[in-house]
């Protein structure tokens, strides 16, 4: 006889199908959203094991940083994009808790960002969190904090104007684009801690120096950087 679990999770699969967001395939377990052959396929960087590495680069000269890492390498039209279009527009937020998650394990594994005391998810504007439902880089935060036991500070930083799109400007009119856009609201939440600020992707890492510039007005901070991707 079959049993009665398994007809039940057969017959809620016909409407709900339990399939990888990255390829479609129903090759996939119920404790992921991706299956092993997409998750084999991700290019990860390694980054976060090497200081001076490419992301770290971005803020040298510009902003102190401890350390910076991005998870993945994004180029158009790769499976780290298709994911990352399912988080943003898609309503996937489970995509987000698992490659939070995925950050959250590559960074446990480095000696370099040791000591981080919280997480600070790079502020969206709030009509557009408002549209959008939620924060994409706060979904992101909510995965690794399951693996690293970190505390999420969402309150410290407002974002005070939306940015029209960074996607057709030069690398300096990107860093214009982003003077004055975020404001330290809550110095005491970071003051004197190690924080990470942690985004989904840098490009130039524009949007990501503006917002750690004003956590650094805080007394006693330091600031390290996490990204899911970087791109090349």
């Amino acid at each position: 006889m079959v049993p009665v679990k398994s007809i039940i999770n057969d017959f809620s699969h016909l409407f709900f199908p339990n399939v990888c967001a990255g390829c479609g395939t129903g090759n996939i377990s119920r404790q992921a959203p991706v299956c092993m052959h997409c998750i084999n396929q991700l290019p990860l960087t390694n980054f976060h094991l090497h200081a001076n590495n490419l992301v770290e680069k971005y803020f040298w000269g510009r902003m102190p940083v401890a350390g910076a890492a991005s998870l993945c390498h994004f180029t158009d039209g790769s499976l780290v994009q298709h994911l990352l279009h399912q988080l943003k527009y898609g309503g996937n937020k489970e995509i987000g808790y698992f490659l939070g998650r995925m950050m959250g394990n590559s960074l446990q594994a480095a000696d370099r960002f040791r000591g981080i005391d919280a997480l600070v998810p790079l502020p969206l504007f709030a009509s557009r969190q408002k549209k959008r439902g939620y924060n994409q880089s706060a979904i992101l935060c909510s995965g690794m904090a399951t693996i690293l036991k970190l505390p999420v500070i969402s309150d410290a930083v407002l974002r005070l104007t939306a940015t029209e799109t960074q996607t057709h400007k030069t690398r300096i009119e990107r860093w214009v684009n982003m003077e004055g856009k975020f404001e330290l609201i809550h110095p005491a939440a970071v003051k004197g801690k190690h924080i990470l600020l942690v985004d989904d992707v840098i490009t130039t890492g524009a949007t990501l120096e503006a917002c750690g510039q004003e956590i650094l007005k805080a007394e006693g901070v330091k600031l390290s950087i996490a990204t899911l991707a970087y791109t090349v």
